[in-house]
């Protein structure tokens, strides 16, 4: 095998993993290109240590003539020279052949890879039919040559001897050979990459570790990790490659942030040197030898490591596809380098930076037009605009540098530094010499003359404008615009610069940055000095006067313009109109008085206050404000203050809406902030923390669709009109003060209706300053009032039949009393007006103080009071008292009807049950004539009575009492005296009172009973015609404050139809009544009177012998539980209609309880046929049918009815409450012995007897129950025509059983809620 000398040329980015070949290099020869092309195809999966993911790689390979001299020698760590595998190739198949050259050749190699400590080899033995052509004698079969060389050499490695059989043939034998050798070459090769690898990666891990040992260098590790990246980019997986820029970027940061911070290391010291070239990155080329081999002999500047590791970077990212993330890297590598620079305290050439920077930017863009069409550079120029940008700023800066922005144009200075920036370029890299758009050619050509400048700044900034624009970054077009507008103002144009300035102040003004405002304000203003537009100039000049952001000096030096101008005499210029906003602030305006409410010719005054902007005073010819009079909305129609629209009485002005009108504009969205924390992942310890808005995208939109206020904080004031109305607050001669000042007008009120305060405006000389909104409205109203008369009682409630105090009050509006008006006011009989010796009038002004007093003079007449007035003035209000008393009506008189004063009828008051008071009240009406008006004036008064009277006819036997019941429904106590009853028809009947006292007490909320007997000596009238009279007064006061107070009333049916006597029988063989035994209750009604014609006409009937009967009911109940009725409890009777008549009923009653027992209630009504008028629903629980038998089995009442009528009409017998019962004398037979025990009968009900009637349903009977608490047990026994026998089999049945209350039958044991009903039903025998 041929040795040669050469060393081999490895191009790194070309570089493949080196495969050294051995042996028959005409064999390898032969072979190359199958083995080159097949080698790829197949993908390898690659496993890494340290738990990495897995990657599947297509793995290539140099390969290359073996030579001793490619073998690593110790401590050289380069992985692009090392050869991975080692192959040696051989065809032979002749024994001696073997053994004199072949196996000799072999160990020599094999020797060599001992010797270098390389394991990493394989034997290729290839067999072809030619071979075994030529050789054979001597040839042994092939199977015994690889033998030979896998016992020779092979021992424990058989696998590393690989037979490739006919690889030159088209065969399936061929094939399968061809695939054994390539797979096994890929996992050879795969294997040495990763051990290799993996030692590699733990050398320079260990390197890393020293980085704080003295004499380490980071430029030695820089040069051993791109090694790491280069293999990485060799085997194709750019993004590990870029992972080890990456870091080495980080690492280097983050010492020269250190360094910042004060913690040094040695070998920063070489990247401290001075800059002595700045031409820029260099991204055309793969890599930059030479900024490489200045990295790696340690002479690198900090500028020379940035663009290398910056280009290495920007082609990793190219190869991944990512071109924008290299113009995003681009920027911040830009920016960082500026700062590290000042941070190693690098000396640095002035410009030279900005060179740098320039270059840099443009080689950034042009590098990434290469390998991007056009369509993909506008639609990701969101990307590339910020290097325009930053490109521009730079330009901007050398050519203020170099004199090139100034109108002289540069000096000889300029050119000569010029000249220096030129020559730290350097010459031109090869690579651009035949572009003719290069950066370098841009910028010796920008700096090479004015026109050239300007030409290729303008071209810069607006290819950077029209970008933000297209991706709506507008703040940032503004401010490349404003740097544009100062480049404008250099050259002398301020024309062109004022556009830029304006849309750049919109854009502060809107997001309220108050210091960039005040910056480009004053810009704004040296833009309208220069070009002439006194106005705008004006305008600007007030709004920085105002500016608390400028100095005091410079605030004073705007003033001063404005005054200037102010002070120049009428015929050297026109009248300038200003916005008020910038000038003063309307914070606060005042009425007095507070309720912005006069009358008219009264006095208003408006009280403003303005705090002056300005920093010095200024003194104001006239401040003025216009008036807009509303006549329809004026108060003429006689509407009372409390009528009128509320008007606040003191307005106040925010600062945005002081001259804005309606607000315009809405406070952005608050601020929605969040606190993160950085912390370590090993211990949790926390590295940093801070603040972020998690809305920032709504907090930092632009409101273009908003319009700026007109607030000092406007971009350019709009223009305003000065409107003068016919009305307008007016004062002289006024000097505003910086800070708060107080104005006082005295506002026009002649007419009435509503006034509105529209502008504003001060007068300084030539200046007029205009509010031309006041915003929130201000009005004030002027109302003609007419005269308003009321009357209202001094103390509520006012009391009929007492002199009650009543305020008459007048209003008298617009009208002037004069001295002999008077007031006509019509008498009543019910509601005299009471005289009075001493009378007075008082006389207020419209606050309430009191101007005058002064007497009245009272007349009355038959008709008419009249009270004369004292002279008034408008807009006055005078009081006096009268007194007043109204009379209580009698009830029953009915005089006729009288006429007011104006001949309107007047109708008697009417008493009538008032919904807040328990008193009835009375309406009393007066009508009065007043001077201002032909109407006359009706005016009521609302009395109540504080009594409330009922009376009451008692019976006793034969004697009569009338009861009559005085309530007091008042809050007050009285006094009654005399008081009397009298009747006024029957002069022969005599009324006894039984009322000792002459005099007494009533007090609030009670009741006074009085009684008196009557007596008669023939017969006792029907009906009495009484009169109850007493005098009555308030508690402690003397006799003569006693009114009186009379109460009629009518009393019909006075006689006593009928006697009711009861008595109660022991049972038979016993003296007393005892509990639980059954007794007897005899009930005797008996007829007192002959009937009456009326009487007879209206109910009566005749029976069989002939006498007029008429039918009574009775009923007996308990409801004190003392007495169970068991016996029929009641029925009806039929009484003959002659006097002393008498029927007596026979009911049975049990005691309950021992001892003295009241008898139970007996009831005596007289019973309404179907055809009566009068029908009163009885209660079905109280009234019931007899339905019931004795429970004794006796026979049935002669007067107890069948059930056969519907349910009967009752009524009271007479038409007042009587006894029910005349005479008890047997009642002390009733009681029940001491200490006797009362059991219920089994069979009946206790004390929570049911009763229970029987109506026709049809013709079929049914039996209702009404719920009672506690069992209920009936036993029923049928009678003469009570019901027909059961049915077999009927007994119990449902449709015979119901329960009142309930929809559905019951059966015969039944459960309704919580009671429970137990039946039993007996069959008729």
């Amino acid at each position: 095998m041929e040795c040669q000398e050469e060393k081999p040329i490895i191009y790194t980015m070309e570089n493949k993993p080196i495969v050294t070949c051995a042996g028959d290099q005409g064999l390898f020869t032969s072979l190359y290109t199958s083995l080159a092309q097949q080698l790829p195809r197949e993908p390898m999966e690659w496993r890494r240590t340290y738990g990495r993911a897995p990657k599947m790689i297509h793995l290539e390979a140099n390969f290359v003539q073996f030579k001793e001299e490619l073998l690593p020698k110790d401590g050289n760590k380069a992985l692009l020279t090392f050869p991975f595998l080692h192959i040696y190739w051989t065809d032979c198949c002749d024994t001696e052949a073997y053994k004199s050259t072949v196996k000799e050749d072999m160990m020599r190699w094999q020797n060599s890879l001992r010797t270098h400590g390389s394991a990493d080899w394989v034997i290729i033995v290839v067999e072809t039919n030619d071979t075994k052509k030529k050789n054979k004698t001597n040839i042994l079969p092939r199977s015994s040559i690889v033998d030979k060389i896998r016992s020779d050499f092979c021992n424990k490695q058989n696998d590393r001897c690989v037979v490739l059989s006919d690889p030159l043939k088209d065969s399936s034998r061929s094939q399968e050979s061809w695939n054994s050798l390539l797979l096994k070459l890929r996992t050879l090769l795969l294997m040495s990459f990763t051990k290799n690898l993996g030692r590699f990666e733990d050398d320079m891990r260990t390197l890393r570790e020293k980085r704080t040992q003295p004499g380490w260098s980071f430029c030695e590790y820089f040069m051993v990790q791109e090694e790491l990246a280069f293999v990485f980019e060799m085997l194709q997986q750019f993004e590990d490659a870029l992972v080890q820029y990456d870091e080495l970027d980080a690492l280097f940061t983050q010492y020269v942030l250190n360094f910042g911070a004060g913690d040094t290391a040695n070998w920063l010291g070489s990247f401290c040197a001075p800059v002595n070239n700045w031409s820029g990155l260099l991204l055309r080329r793969p890599i930059d030898m030479e900024k490489r081999d200045g990295i790696q002999r340690g002479e690198a500047s900090l500028l020379d490591l940035r663009s290398y590791l910056f280009s290495r970077q920007c082609t990793l990212l190219i190869f991944l596809l990512r071109p924008w993330e290299v113009t995003q890297r681009a920027l911040e590598l830009l920016h960082n380098c500026v700062q590290e620079l000042r941070l190693l305290e690098v000396s640095v050439v002035e410009g030279a930076l900005d060179c740098w920077v320039f270059l840099s930017c443009l080689e950034v863009l042009h590098r990434i037009e290469g390998c991007c069409d056009q369509a993909q550079l506008a639609a990701n120029c969101s990307h590339t605009v910020g290097l325009w940008a930053y490109a521009t700023d730079k330009l901007k800066s050398l050519g203020e540098l170099c004199g090139l922005v100034s109108e002289k144009g540069p000096t000889s200075e300029d050119l000569n530094r010029t000249v220096d920036l030129l020559a730290g370029l350097g010459d031109e890299r090869p690579e651009t010499v035949s572009s003719l758009q290069s950066p370098y050619k841009k910028l010796k050509e920008a700096l090479s003359s004015v026109e050239a400048f300007e030409r290729h700044y303008l071209e810069l900034s607006h290819a950077a404008m029209e970008m933000y624009r297209a991706i709506s970054r507008l703040r940032s077009a503004r401010l490349v615009g404003k740097s544009l507008a100062e480049f404008y103002m250099k050259k002398g144009d301020p024309e062109k610069a004022e556009a830029f300035l304006q849309e750049a102040l919109k854009s502060y003004v809107s997001e309220g940055w108050s210091l960039p405002v005040t910056h480009t304000r004053k810009q704004i203003a040296e833009c309208q000095k220069l070009l002439g537009r006194t106005e705008d100039y004006l305008q600007t000049s007030a709004l920085l006067a105002g500016d608390a952001n400028l100095t005091m000096e410079e605030r004073k030096h705007f003033c001063q313009e404005i005054l200037t101008f102010a002070g120049k005499s009428e015929d050297q210029s026109d009248k300038v109109t200003l916005s008020m906003g910038v000038f003063s602030q309307l914070t606060r305006l005042q009425f007095q008085p507070a309720t912005a409410s006069v009358h008219s010719g009264a006095v208003l005054q408006v009280e403003i206050n303005l705090r002056c902007l300005m920093p010095v005073s200024v003194h104001i010819q006239q401040l003025a404000a216009s008036i807009h009079f509303d006549l329809e909305r004026a108060g003429t129609n006689g509407r009372s203050k409390g009528a009128r629209q509320t008007i606040p009485g003191t307005v106040e002005f925010s600062h945005d809406t002081s001259s804005a009108g309606p607000s315009s504009s809405s406070g952005g969205p608050p601020l929605e902030l969040e606190e993160i924390q950085d912390r370590s992942p090993t211990d949790n310890s926390l590295n940093s923390t801070g603040v972020v808005c998690k809305n920032t995208h709504l907090v930092m939109r632009l409101p273009e669709s908003i319009s700026p206020p007109d607030t000092p904080n406007c971009v350019s004031p709009p223009a305003v009109t000065l409107k003068e109305g016919a009305q307008m607050l007016k004062v002289q001669d006024v000097t505003l003060e910086p800070g708060n000042n107080s104005i006082t007008f005295t506002a026009p009120s002649g007419q009435p209706g509503t006034y509105t305060l529209r502008q504003l405006f001060a007068t300084v000389g030539q200046v007029q300053f205009v509010l031309p909104h006041i915003y929130p409205s201000v009005q004030y109203e002027v109302y003609s009032q007419e005269p308003q008369l009321t009357v209202e009682p001094l103390s509520e409630p006012l009391l009929a039949g007492l002199s009650q105090m009543v305020k008459f009050t007048l209003l008298t509006g617009h009208y002037t009393v004069k001295k002999g008006d008077a007031l006509q006011l019509s008498n009543t009989d019910t509601m005299p007006i009471l005289p009075s010796t001493s009378c007075s009038a008082r006389i207020s002004n419209p606050t309430g103080e009191l101007v005058g007093e002064s007497a009245l003079s009272i007349q009355s007449s038959e008709k008419v009071t009249s009270i004369s007035l004292p002279a008034t003035p408008p807009y006055h209000t005078l009081e006096f008292q009268l007194e007043v008393l109204c009379i209580i009506p009698s009830g029953s008189d009915h005089p006729p009807n009288e006429r007011l004063t104006n001949g309107e009828v007047r109708h008697r008051p009417r008493s009538y049950s008032h919904p807040d008071t328990p008193m009835t009240a009375i309406d009393q009406r007066m009508s009065i004539d007043c001077p201002w008006s032909i109407y006359s004036t009706l005016l009521a008064l609302t009395f109540y009575i504080p009594f409330k009277t009922k009376h009451s006819l008692l019976s006793a036997g034969n004697r009569k009492y009338i009861q009559v019941c005085v309530q007091n429904m008042s809050d007050k106590n009285f006094t009654l005296a005399e008081v009397k009853l009298t009747e006024k028809q029957n002069a022969s009947l005599e009324l006894e009172s039984l009322n000792t006292k002459t005099q007494q007490l009533l007090c609030s909320k009670h009741s006074l009973f009085c009684l008196w007997e009557v007596r008669w000596q023939d017969d006792l009238p029907s009906c009495l015609q009484c009169v109850f009279s007493t005098n009555f007064s308030p508690l402690k006061q003397d006799v003569s404050a006693f009114k009186p107070f009379q109460y009629q009333f009518q009393l019909e049916r006075v006689t006593t139809l009928y006697s009711v006597r009861a008595e109660i029988l022991p049972p038979a063989g016993e003296q007393n009544c005892r509990s639980g035994f059954l007794c007897g209750l005899e009930v005797c009604i008996t007829r007192l009177t002959e009937p009456a014609e009326g009487e007879i006409a209206e109910d009566s009937k005749t029976d069989t012998e002939g006498l007029k009967t008429t039918k009574l009911m009775y009923e007996v109940a308990d409801s004190s539980s003392n007495w169970a009725v068991c016996g029929k409890s009641s029925g009806m009777v039929s009484m003959p209609m002659t006097a002393d008549a008498t029927h007596k009923v026979q009911i049975e009653v049990m005691p309950l309880f021992a001892g003295h027992l009241p008898f139970p209630k007996i009831k005596v009504l007289k019973y309404l046929p179907h055809t009566a008028a009068v029908a009163i629903q009885p209660d079905p629980d109280s009234c019931v049918e007899n339905d019931s038998l004795s429970l004794l089995d006796k026979a049935l009442d002669d007067g107890g009815g069948h059930g056969q009528h519907p349910q009967p009409r009752q009524r009271a017998l007479c038409g007042q409450r009587r006894p029910a019962a005349e005479g008890r004398g047997h009642a002390a037979s009733g009681a029940l012995q001491p200490g006797t025990s009362v059991q219920p009968h089994p069979h009946t009900a206790g004390s929570g007897a049911a009763r229970h009637r029987r109506p026709h349903h049809g013709g079929q009977r049914y039996m209702t129950l009404v719920a009672r608490a506690r069992p209920l047990f009936i036993k029923l026994n049928p009678g003469p025509g009570l019901c027909r026998d059961f049915a077999p089999g009927q007994m119990g049945s449902v449709s015979t059983l119901r329960v009142a209350g309930m929809d559905s039958p019951l059966s015969m044991t039944c459960s309704h809620h919580w009671r429970h009903y137990r039946l039993h039903a007996v069959k008729s025998q």
